[in-house]
């Protein structure tokens, strides 16, 4: 495994040249490039500028290693989910482009008096479209494991299940709700399959990260764990803090 960020929140606002040269600084690895975070990496970019980006992630330390859309399906109305599915697309596009591995996205709660198996039949078929058209492209799709109910990993079982295609996995995302009874082995198993990329967050917290790392670790997990902590006023301190702390948690 490898540390990596999320440009939301400890590196909210920094441009992209900021960025890069931050995390080398700090020792990390990758980057999760958050829409909306500031560093201009967006669907409206233009393809002179997506070949520079390319070119900068490829000359510098640091993996490009996704877009955090916001892109969500739970919505019971129809036009809303078809307008995120094109939006997403449009991430797809730029991941392709730009030399990202993958795209975020994600459910941002269960739907008041909708069924439940119906707003999971909803996700799973948005899902399914853009796997598809994201496998055209080379390009991951991974479905953060987020929001009000949809965050519970039963709930993400059913749904990864129901959409079964190999370019669409899930971004495990550190949650309070993995953890039964003071372990997250249950809830880990539950969506073991799918684990395409992890988010971290406070690593002084109780949650239980010692048991994260060595199920990773015994799952073959070798990709990226990317913080998404609070912001600091003291960002670059907090990094290399944060570093320091994660491979204490990640000796084995």
């Amino acid at each position: 495994m490898k540390l990596g960020a999320v440009t939301y929140n400890v590196l909210r606002g920094w441009d992209l040249e900021t960025i890069i040269t931050k995390l080398e600084e700090a020792g990390f690895e990758a980057v999760e490039l958050r829409t909306g975070t500031g560093h201009g990496v967006e669907p409206d970019t233009t393809a002179e500028e997506r070949a520079r980006i390319r070119q900068r992630f490829a000359n510098s330390g640091i993996r490009l290693w996704g877009l955090g859309s916001a892109c969500e399906f739970h919505s019971p109305d129809d036009a809303e989910r078809a307008a995120q599915v094109a939006l997403a697309k449009r991430f797809i596009d730029l991941a392709r482009d730009v030399g990202a591995v993958g795209v975020k996205v994600r459910p941002n709660g269960l739907p008041d008096g909708v069924p439940t198996e119906t707003t999971v039949g909803r996700i799973a078929e948005c899902l399914l479209e853009l796997g598809r058209y994201a496998e055209q492209h080379g390009v991951e799709v991974w479905l953060e494991v987020h929001g009000r109910g949809t965050q519970e990993p039963r709930i993400m079982e059913q749904i990864m299940a129901s959409v079964n295609h190999p370019y669409v996995g899930v971004c495990w995302n550190s949650n309070s709700t993995d953890v039964v009874n003071g372990s997250i082995r249950e809830n880990f198993e539950r969506l073991k399959p799918w684990i395409k990329s992890v988010h971290i967050n406070e690593l002084s917290n109780d949650y239980p990260w010692r048991e994260l790392f060595t199920l990773l670790r015994e799952s073959g997990y070798d990709r990226y764990t990317l913080m998404e902590a609070q912001q600091s006023c003291e960002p670059e301190r907090f990094m290399r803090y944060y570093r320091a702390l994660w491979r204490e948690l990640n000796r084995p």
